[in-house]
């Protein structure tokens, strides 16, 4: 066996490493992300056209793009979405969408309570916490701010 030196092992790595294309990368999760909110755009504008108030609109269109995450992590289309677009998917609502789908997907298998019941919070679980955390003692600093002053 022939001994290679550390430039030379260094060389061949860079060599065999696929190149990736920082713009590219960008571009399509641009472009990702902007399809999804564009989806939900429609919606909105839909919803609003047949004279629902824009609360009830706005709260339907979150709504109906948790579905859609949820439907296409199901069908096993959002994780091509997210080889395409990468951290395009991440951003809007569906990747919350998918990032519980998924991994109550993933452990369905081991039964609807010790699988699907307990794992299906596992990436979202600490991204609720930390934003239940955060409006709570926002909250409260508003309270003692209007006692104070």
């Amino acid at each position: 066996m022939k001994k290679i030196t550390n430039n030379q092992y260094n060389d061949l790595v860079n060599e065999k490493t696929p190149g990736s294309s920082l713009i590219s990368k960008s571009l399509k999760a641009f472009v990702t992300g902007g399809l999804i909110c564009t989806v939900a755009q429609i919606i909105f504008n839909l919803m609003l056209s047949i004279g629902l108030d824009e609360k009830t609109v706005s709260s339907f269109t979150s709504i109906s793009m948790v579905f859609l995450g949820a439907l296409f992590t199901g069908l096993g289309l959002y994780n091509k979405m997210a080889k395409f677009g990468g951290a395009g998917t991440l951003v809007p609502i569906t990747g919350f969408a998918n990032a519980v789908v998924s991994p109550a997907l993933e452990f369905k298998s081991e039964g609807y309570i010790l699988g699907l019941g307990a794992k299906m919070f596992i990436i979202a679980g600490p991204v609720l916490v930390y934003g239940v955390t955060a409006s709570i003692v926002c909250g409260l600093l508003v309270i003692l701010s209007r006692m104070v002053f």
